[in-house]
């Protein structure tokens, strides 16, 4: 089967049952949420938000996933396909979601969550991501990033730089150092900035009330929220809700 655009993204769930495949484009599988297990031509693995897989076109492939899961698929036809970038994934297969990786993710995420994911967007923003993938597969996973991924994952979790450094099995000075040696800034800063990400998507694409939307992204309440939206952006979430619709 061949593909009927260039590049396509959407987004899907596996089941129980092992599911085969195979097609003439190569795909590129990005877990977004939960876990799911991944042959290709007899190589497996787990995949979660850590991990992504390539899959060369015309290989074999299987899938299946025992809880709840959402990925991003995204299907890139050949000859959109850098060669050197792709070899270079077929190789691996595999390949760690590193933190430049992730931003690019949560950033098509949050298009996603909008409606905003052009076909446009998409067409710029997967050829970066292959690359970003492609040089990330020649290089060791940062410590930091098993934690990014579950705190990610879960951002309204009562997180604290403290229960952060535990889950990474750091000390609290250390989790900072390389806080700074990695991002520039503080493992407190980096988590307001993941919950108010998460609170804009929110905004602009669900209707639930705004003191629930504080809650599900960590905040006390729905001033707290407030607080950190006029420092952090000039703006309230009842205004920003209201730009977003207008």
């Amino acid at each position: 089967m061949s593909l009927p655009v260039p590049i396509d993204l959407h987004v899907r769930s596996y089941g129980r049952v092992r599911e085969s495949d195979r097609h003439a484009y190569a795909q590129l599988v990005l877990p977004l949420d939960g876990a799911v297990a991944l042959e290709i031509e007899g190589r497996e693995r787990m995949l979660d938000p850590l991990q992504a897989a390539f899959i060369a076109p015309g290989a074999t492939h299987s899938q299946y996933a025992e809880g709840l899961n959402r990925s991003f698929i995204v299907d890139v036809a050949p000859a959109t396909l850098d060669p050197v970038v792709g070899d270079r994934l077929h190789e691996r297969r595999f390949a760690p979601v590193g933190p430049e990786a992730r931003k690019l993710v949560e950033f098509m995420r949050l298009l996603v969550e909008r409606g905003a994911a052009t076909p446009a967007l998409v067409a710029g923003w997967a050829p970066l991501l292959l690359d970003t993938l492609a040089l990330d597969a020649a290089r060791p996973l940062s410590r930091l990033d098993a934690l990014l991924a579950r705190v990610e994952a879960d951002p309204g979790a009562p997180w604290t730089a403290e229960s952060m450094a535990r889950c990474a099995g750091l000390s609290p000075s250390r989790l900072h150092a390389l806080f700074r040696e990695e991002h520039d800034t503080t493992p407190r800063a980096w988590l307001l900035q993941l919950r108010l990400a998460r609170v804009c998507a929110w905004l602009g694409a669900a209707e639930l009330p705004i003191a629930e939307l504080a809650l599900r992204a960590g905040f006390s309440d729905q001033s707290a929220l407030t607080r950190a939206m006029r420092r952090s952006l000039g703006t309230t979430p009842a205004e920003f809700r209201r730009r977003r619709r207008t």
